[in-house]
């Protein structure tokens, strides 16, 4: 593909910046634009993955506690998400309850897999954390000590789900996660950070992330080869 063409499908002010960070080479500007879907595409595969590790621990939790359908009955009418200040959370799970109901039979599992990664982030929020039970925390068994400089809280642990969450969303946005609005150079000091920060949450879970992501997780490498382009 020429350069014309690349600019013309991508649009000019997509590739603009990578063409500015090339210093005007085409070449290394399109390589760059391909090396950022590749390390998006492994990322989010990260992601989702944590997604669905995490959503399945909470699942595991709260029908230990609350009841084989407690994601279902915490929307009833009294039910514990059944509040104005877990309004949009309540909606999200009615909705998707409705569309599992559309399909024929109820199955919890189906109603889990249903509900979006930034509810289950949310059951670390203060008041959905509380009103299941304060017992969230109990997933994340490796996860260190607390300490008088540093607290591993519900509060902790959402703000780094939120983290991952809005990576999850900027690339699912296509947007370019080799750049932040403070740095218009590439660079992947970014992305390498938040990468960690989800291994370790997993690793906080109870897994080996490398075990995990064996012969998927490229991570590492893509940004070896932006970082020398």
């Amino acid at each position: 593909m020429t350069f014309q063409d690349f600019n013309r499908a991508y649009s000019q002010d997509r590739i603009s910046r990578y063409l500015t960070t090339c210093n005007g080479d085409k070449s290394k500007a399109m390589l760059l634009y391909k090396y950022n879907l590749r390390l998006s595409q492994e990322i989010f595969t990260i992601v989702t993955c944590l997604e669905v590790v995490l959503r399945n621990a909470i699942d595991r939790q709260l029908t230990t506690t609350l009841g084989n359908d407690w994601l279902k009955d915490s929307v009833d009418t009294g039910g514990i998400f059944d509040s104005p200040r877990c309004q949009d959370s309540a909606q999200i799970i009615r909705k998707a309850n409705r569309k599992v109901l559309a399909l024929g039979t109820y199955q919890h599992s189906k109603l889990v897999s249903s509900i979006d990664f930034g509810t289950w982030k949310y059951m670390f929020g203060s008041f959905q954390y509380r009103v299941t039970g304060r017992t969230l925390l109990q997933i994340f068994h490796n996860r260190p000590q607390s300490s008088a400089a540093m607290q591993y809280n519900n509060t902790y642990i959402f703000n780094e789900l939120d983290k991952a969450n809005t990576l999850r969303n900027r690339v699912a946005h296509n947007e370019p996660i080799i750049f932040t609005h403070s740095n218009p150079q590439a660079d992947t000091t970014y992305i390498l950070n938040e990468y960690i920060k989800i291994l370790t949450l997993l690793t906080w879970l109870g897994y080996a992330p490398h075990a995990m992501f064996y012969g998927l997780d490229l991570v590492q490498q893509i940004c070896d080869k932006i970082n020398k382009l």
